[in-house]
């Protein structure tokens, strides 16, 4: 007789179940999306000035607006993004800045996670990923990390649940016998014209996701950090500037910042350093899961540089903040990477 087919564990229906609600919130907002661009068809003027060049300062060409026009389902996944986000940072080089330590990063599998999971590894961590759903780009992580010679542990499931986070961890230190970094960095971005928009359900989600989620993994990781380890929590420039059509998100980022610096002076004394990077805008699957198709293509142009950070010219900060030989004395800052003169 043919074996009864393998059931789902419980952790990751759950994980579906968030992923298919973010899905459904995304559809309601994009039928309201696409009313609102037909009207600003009809209003939009011809002979618009001319966009200035955007600016590349790095040792090799980044992606400039006009992006490919496209629209993604959430939670959204790089591997079917028309251009690919640049992580791999080729320019970049190892020093054992992180060797024989371990990582934990949330929101792993893809964009800014990846990248910094990419130099973790290529400085001598061993990485352990967790994400939501995306288990293609989870594996095509996992495959860069083992590239640069280290191990990756892949944990699928939803960070606004306290006891999976508390699971994940000890799954990390039960694999690795230890945990010196914690990066959080999963995220849950919708935007909304006004806040009438922003139903109950759609505030629960982003604030359990992006606020929630980082108490939690923090409090779990806790009793495994010792001294010399560092927690890095990724914030954004809409929680130092706030955001018109990001209202939700904004204030998940401005409690992420005060979180980071409350708790830093909480375990200062424990010689665990708490930082925060706030990016402005990097291309990453997150917005295109967000923004309509002809919005994304102009994504990151109101920068001073004229275009959206790829998360190679992100990761290195992570490096920095997670290194004890680079960065001793730093705790509690937000360091902003904005693409813009003074954050």
């Amino acid at each position: 007789m043919p074996k009864p087919a393998a059931k789902n564990p419980p952790r990751q229906d759950s994980a579906n179940a968030t992923g298919e609600k973010q899905r459904r919130l995304q559809r309601e907002q994009d039928q309201k999306d696409k009313a609102k661009a037909k009207e600003e068809a009809k209003s939009k003027s011809g002979g618009e000035e001319k966009q200035k060049k955007a600016v590349q300062a790095g040792p090799r060409e980044h992606p400039e607006p006009p992006l490919p026009e496209q629209h993604l389902q959430k939670p959204g996944v790089e591997a079917q993004m028309a251009l690919k986000p640049q992580f791999h940072a080729p320019d970049y080089r190892g020093s054992g800045k992180l060797k024989g330590m371990v990582a934990l990063i949330t929101g792993g599998d893809s964009g800014i996670g990846r990248a910094v999971a990419v130099l973790y590894a290529r400085e001598g961590a061993d990485v352990a990923i967790v994400y939501l759903n995306s288990h293609e780009d989870a594996q095509e992580t996992k495959r860069h990390v083992e590239t640069e010679g280290r191990e990756c542990l892949l944990i699928a499931g939803d960070v606004k649940d306290s006891k999976f986070c508390k699971q994940a961890v000890e799954r990390t230190v039960q694999e690795f016998d230890r945990l010196d970094i914690l990066v959080n960095n999963a995220a849950f971005q919708l935007h909304a014209d006004s806040l009438e928009d922003v139903t109950d359900e759609r505030l629960e989600e982003t604030m359990k996701t992006n606020i929630f989620g980082y108490v939690f993994m923090a409090r779990a990781a806790l009793p495994h950090l010792k001294k010399g380890a560092s927690i890095i929590n990724t914030g954004s420039v809409t929680g130092l500037r706030g955001s018109s059509h990001l209202l939700d998100y904004s204030a998940t980022k401005g409690a992420i910042h005060a979180f980071t610096m409350s708790l830093a002076s909480n375990l200062i004394d424990r010689g665990i350093r708490v930082n925060a990077i706030a990016p402005g805008p990097v291309w990453t699957p997150l917005n295109p899961a967000d923004s309509p198709a002809d919005k994304v293509a102009k994504f990151g142009e109101d920068t001073d540089m004229k275009r959206p950070a790829q998360p190679e010219e992100l990761s290195p900060a992570y490096v920095f903040l997670a290194s004890p030989v680079c960065s001793s004395y730093i705790t509690g800052i937000v360091l902003p990477i904005t693409g813009s003169v003074g954050g």
